[in-house]
Order: C-alpha cells, then sequence, then structure tokens
C-alpha cells in the first residue's frame, strides 16, 4: 500500500504560478498528475518514470508544466506557470506499479486525496 499527500494548491490569478508537490509512503515506478472538473472524468495532465526521469505532458499543459520529482524524499512536484482560468480542477497525484506512462485513469494503481486549484481571470 503506497500514501500519497499532494500539497500546493490554491488560488492564483491567470497567468501565475503554483507548484504542486506529492509525497509517497515509498517508491513506485511512475508518478502522474491528473485533474478533475466537477461532473467530468479525470484528465491525465502529466507523468513521469522514476528510473530515468522521463516525463510525459498532455497537448494542453504543454511548455506551461513541468514534472520532477525527488527520488531520494520519494516525492514528485508539478510546476505550473502561465495558468489559465481554464486549469481551475482539482489535481490529484497517482503512482502506478509497473513502468509505463498511461493517460487512463484506470492504470494507476493508487491516488491521493486532491488538491484545489483555482485560477481566476
Amino acid at each position: 500500500q503506497v500514501q500519497l499527500a499532494e500539497s500546493g494548491g490554491g488560488l492564483v490569478q491567470a497567468g501565475g504560478s503554483l507548484r504542486l508537490s506529492c509525497a509517497a509512503s515509498g517508491r513506485r515506478n511512475v508518478m502522474g498528475w491528473f485533474r478533475q472538473v466537477s461532473g467530468k472524468a479525470h484528465e491525465f495532465v502529466a507523468g513521469i518514470s522514476w528510473r530515468g526521469g522521463l516525463a510525459v505532458y498532455a497537448d494542453s499543459v504543454k511548455g506551461r508544466f513541468t514534472m520532477s520529482g525527488d527520488n531520494a524524499k520519494n516525492t514528485g512536484f508539478l510546476q505550473m506557470n502561465s495558468l489559465k482560468p481554464e486549469d481551475t480542477a482539482v489535481y490529484y497525484c497517482a503512482v502506478r506499479v509497473v513502468n509505463s506512462i498511461e493517460k487512463l485513469p484506470s492504470m494507476w494503481d493508487y491516488w491521493g486525496q486532491g488538491t484545489q486549484v483555482t485560477v481566476s481571470s
């Protein structure tokens, strides 16, 4: 069992930045971020493989979001720049045992409780 704890959400104006953190109780091969708007499905945002540091991004956040990780602390980060109102959502951290980054939420094994990100126009 892996426990995940997200932090760093909040309210920011459009064009601003936020940095989300995800602390994991144990290390797994892949960590990812998803977001969910009320009434809609989880949307893949970014994922990173702990082995080699390869990161994958959704087209909607490429060039604005950067995912990184601190292997020693089992912690992942999502740096979000140039935020837009449409980035408003609850952001969830997830980890996956198998070493591949998948965009389907059902392919991920453990999830955090989520952190709210609100971008005002």
